[in-house]
């Protein structure tokens, strides 16, 4: 199932994002994929629980309108980011770093969300504006001291992320506040994916066409499950709250006018402008 959040008609909506047969599929931007079959979206006129058994209470349907009607929102809107630094086997060995022994953690403030098709603000103070392709978990329900075969219980899906960093102001002192948390440096989207298993998904970032990181969550160093339960003993994790789970080899600079799309299999694809 595919969770998401669109403007329709100078409103905000949740949905689920379904075929003309009312069965959910997955697509990778706007369009039918040569599938033959139209996309839409399901209003709904509430935002989806995550019950204590990990099903998905959804707000009742009130209509049903082609995806191309809709302008397509951040899927949801976090108190915080907690972020995962050096986390892919093939990351640390391009920067010659060893693994580290346990999470590196930051944050990103609420204010650096951008939805799906936004620009990217090149900041001033910045020479160096990186791309960073990132699975994205969303949590569902309030998450403290969870143990990591709890820690599914607690996740309402997965979706794509770019940890946007101004790489020339990020010290290596580990201190990466500035670096992180420029307005609309949290690209989130185009939707959040349930039922998805995060342990083996081909993660793509492709810069202007050409594809500049691939790899698989199979290299995490630390598995989502494991973030849920480390993270939750030092912090409360709130319904919407993500957890950015760090991104692979690849990283490079973008430029004002670039495009850079996100895609991760099973999920979709999420794609922003450079402005």
């Amino acid at each position: 199932m595919k969770l998401l959040r669109c403007l329709h008609k100078d409103r905000i909506w949740n949905g689920t994002l379904d075929a003309e047969d009312g069965q959910t599929f997955t697509v990778l931007q706007s369009g039918d994929q040569g599938t033959g079959i139209t996309p839409k979206v399901m209003l709904r006129d509430a935002a989806p629980v995550l019950r204590e058994d990990g099903s998905i209470q959804l707000g009742e349907p009130v209509g049903s309108v082609p995806l191309d009607q809709v302008r397509i929102l951040a899927p949801c809107v976090p108190s915080k980011a907690v972020c995962i630094g050096l986390n892919y086997r093939d990351h640390a060995r391009e920067l010659g770093l060893p693994l580290p022994a346990a999470p590196v953690v930051f944050l990103k403030p609420s204010t650096s969300l951008l939805d799906p098709d936004g620009t990217i603000q090149y900041p001033d103070l910045s020479h160096r504006v990186d791309y960073e392709a990132e699975l994205v978990v969303v949590i569902g329900r309030t998450a403290r001291h969870v143990k990591p075969e709890a820690a599914t219980a607690h996740i309402l899906g997965y979706t794509c992320g770019n940890d946007v960093t101004a790489r020339d102001l990020q010290p290596k002192d580990g201190q990466w506040t500035v670096a992180k948390s420029f307005d609309t440096f949290m690209p989130l989207g185009p939707w959040i994916a349930t039922d998805l298993d995060p342990a083996h998904l081909e993660i793509r970032a492709i810069h202007n066409g050409r594809v500049v990181q691939h790899s698989n969550t199979f290299n995490l160093i630390f598995g989502v499950c494991d973030l849920v339960a480390y993270l939750s003993s030092i912090m409360t994790l709130l319904p919407g709250d993500v957890i950015m789970t760090g991104t692979p080899s690849g990283i490079g600079p973008m430029q004002r006018g670039d495009r850079i799309a996100i895609e991760i299999e099973g999920i979709g694809r999420l794609e922003n402008t450079v402005g």
